[in-house]
């Protein structure tokens, strides 16, 4: 049986003749099929991912000196355009719609020989926190189908964790991969904002999206990382920083490393104990490692998930205002008198529920009476995190903090109480608002038999420390 540990490794047994890529595309269509109950897979590029596995093989067999992903089975999430492929953001209002072209980062990965084998499961247009708010319905967790796998990029989280794929795309809005990642046990990158384009992926918020990576461990992240970043010609806030090589330096540590923690986040009573005792216990074997770490003060903690939801719905509320149902989108049959009564039917009936929400927060917000007393303030605030974090960095390496209040809930637990499910986001929104990378690291196990993990942050396209202090940190809590 194929056994994945890590794209290099794979790569020598293809060039060892011990497997070949049309093997390795066949054992994950049986995985694959073999966990349908888990609703990761909303659709399989089977025949096409056959076809390109030959094809590798072939030019292989032939000498052609192997691509950067030569083979690698990658799943996207159900909100980026793989051209004449469906696309739907897991929404009734796409059903139907096929992609018109590629994602440039989706481009990318092919150019360097990926296989993108299917689209996967999401909260609709990204927007949630469980995956439970879904047109195809939730996406179950593997270790345990009574848990949510987190959200939004459910499925792109549990395709990796039960072995559906090698490494899978998401998208991070306030936490959507790395929050994912924690629930199910495994590597979950969202890189600073404008480091991957954004051309191609279906916008939520687009001053906060970003194309995330999950994976088993750093090494993968940082070569799809390294294959995917860069500037697009497409995408005017793709930065033109020029982008390292990731996957070849990412394992030079260096020295002793200065991180900070914030003292509220620790002490927030909405952190569960075993994740705060788990979490103290490694700052310890961090300093004993002759590292520093040290509780800064952090007042505006409480203020980061309110400004995150108002400018977040605000920009959802201007960006999904195109799905009306003329040119794209769903088209109600029911009756009606005027434009208005047409566009309601259709928006109504397309959207599900958690979406009506956001959208009708957002266009409150904007509204002529509210517009300063909640979007200016918040976008106030906004500027106020980002000058205080590079306050911080001035001093320490990398910000560390719990990634998730707590480990993967059960499917209900917080689905009728909105402001619950959004608290599930105020250690990992942070990242967000002030467009830093920040990497969710599978460290430890509580007692109820689920996974979490610990977050990492560190400046503005400063991806590889990221990787580097992230594979030292991995080292000492083996």
């Amino acid at each position: 049986m194929f056994v994945y540990e890590t794209i290099a490794n794979y790569h020598t047994a293809l060039l060892q003749n011990s497997t070949t890529v049309t093997q390795v595309v066949e054992f994950y269509l049986r995985q694959i099929e073999d966990n349908r109950h888990l609703n990761a897979y909303v659709e399989i590029f089977d025949q096409e991912a056959r076809d390109r596995a030959a094809l590798l093989d072939q030019q292989r067999e032939e000498g052609t000196p192997l691509q950067p992903l030569h083979g690698v089975i990658i799943g996207i999430k159900d909100v980026l355009c793989y051209e004449g492929h469906y696309v739907s953001a897991a929404s009734n209002m796409l059903h139907d719609f096929r992609a018109p072209y590629s994602a440039t980062c989706i481009q990318r990965l092919t150019d360097a020989g990926a296989i993108i084998i299917g689209r996967l499961n999401c909260d609709e247009f990204a927007m949630g926190s469980s995956n439970e708010h879904s047109a195809f319905g939730p996406v179950l967790n593997a270790l345990d189908n009574d848990r949510v796998p987190g959200g939004s990029s459910g499925g792109s989280a549990v395709a990796v964790q039960a072995n559906l794929c090698m490494v899978s795309l998401g998208s991070d809005t306030g936490g959507s991969v790395r929050q994912p990642a924690d629930f199910c046990g495994i590597v979950g990158l969202k890189p600073s904002y404008g480091r991957i384009s954004r051309y191609g992926l279906i916008a939520y918020a687009s001053s906060f999206d970003q194309v995330g990576i999950f994976s088993r461990n750093l090494a993968d992240a940082a070569k799809l990382l390294e294959i995917m970043a860069g500037a697009d010609n497409f995408d005017s806030t793709s930065a033109t920083t020029p982008v390292p090589a990731y996957s070849s330096a990412a394992e030079t540590t260096g020295g002793p490393k200065k991180f900070a923690y914030f003292k509220e986040a620790v002490e927030h009573p909405a952190l569960d104990p075993e994740i705060r005792a788990a979490l103290l216990e490694y700052f310890g074997k961090l300093r004993q490692a002759g590292h520093q770490v040290d509780a800064v003060d952090f007042p505006l903690l409480d203020y980061i998930v309110p400004t995150y939801y108002v400018l977040t719905t605000a920009e959802a509320s201007s960006n999904l205002s195109r799905y009306d149902g003329v040119r794209y989108g769903h088209q109600s049959t029911a009756p009606a008198e005027s434009l208005a009564e047409f566009y309601a039917h259709n928006r109504s009936e397309g959207f599900g529920r958690e979406v009506k929400r956001r959208i009708m927060l957002g266009s409150f917000v904007l509204s002529a009476g509210y517009y300063d007393a909640y979007f200016t303030k918040a976008q106030q605030v906004r500027k106020q995190l980002f000058d205080r974090t590079q306050l911080i960095f001035n001093d320490f390496d990398a910000i560390l903090s719990p990634t998730a209040p707590s480990p993967a809930f059960r499917f209900g637990e917080k689905s009728q109480d909105p402001v619950a499910m959004y608290l599930e986001d105020i250690y990992t929104v942070f990242a967000n608002l002030t467009g830093i990378p920040a990497v969710s690291l599978p460290f430890f196990w509580h007692s109820n038999g689920m996974p979490f993990g610990l977050q990492v942050m560190t400046n503005r396209f400063e991806e590889l420390s990221l990787f580097q202090i992230a594979e030292a940190m991995t080292r000492i809590a083996r």
